[in-house]
């Protein structure tokens, strides 16, 4: 024996994904996980060691395409893009309601340490992409020079979250369309001269 996993790696971590995103840490059980991945217990353990093992691979899994996501956007500005980008992530029937970095952030608590951890790095990595096309936006003249970048990557985090989590409380994509316009108008189309 090779001593490598007998098992696609990638297909086990794709349905953990699924499982903690709809489920959340603390409800989802280990029969739940094995049933979803194909793996029985000892496999599960002897490759990931316990359910916290798993969830840190499939949370940084999942963070990795949703950071992919987040950077794709395109427009000629980067208002252009943040817009572009909160617009990606409305809502379709491709993909579960929510956001599995919101609701590991919902439930930290249940976490463990490193857990916690990796929840809080996700957040920050997307608040962090949030945050450059701030500071591109200053650079560019878009944004005024004294712009708040932290409390608005923060701001854009919260509108970004809410488009995830907003459809499992009744928002429909065009309210959160308009949601999402009502959000840009925190950034000026515009910065005017002093003069």
């Amino acid at each position: 024996m090779s001593g490598k996993p007998q098992f696609d790696e990638v297909a086990v971590i794709a349905a953990a994904i699924d499982v903690f995103w709809r489920n959340g840490y603390a409800a989802a059980a280990i029969s739940d996980l094995t049933e979803a991945t194909g793996l029985s217990r000892s496999s599960l353990y002897q490759r990931f060691h316990d359910k916290d093992g798993l969830f840190q691979e499939a949370l940084e899994a999942y963070t990795q395409r949703v950071l992919r996501r987040m950077t794709s956007a395109k427009a000629d500005t980067a208002r252009g893009r943040l817009k572009a980008l909160l617009r990606a992530f409305l809502p379709d029937r491709s993909r579960p309601a929510g956001c599995l970095i919101g609701r590991s952030c919902a439930e930290i608590s249940a976490l463990s340490k490193e857990g916690q951890a990796a929840t809080l790095a996700a957040a920050a990595r997307q608040r962090e992409i949030l945050a450059g096309l701030l500071r591109e936006g200053v650079a560019a003249g878009e944004l005024a020079e004294d712009t708040d970048i932290d409390a608005m990557a923060w701001y854009y985090l919260g509108v970004l979250q809410a488009v995830l989590n907003f459809p499992q409380a009744g928002a429909d994509p065009s309210m959160l369309d308009r949601m999402i316009d009502v959000a840009m108008s925190v950034w000026p189309s515009t910065v005017l001269s002093d003069s």
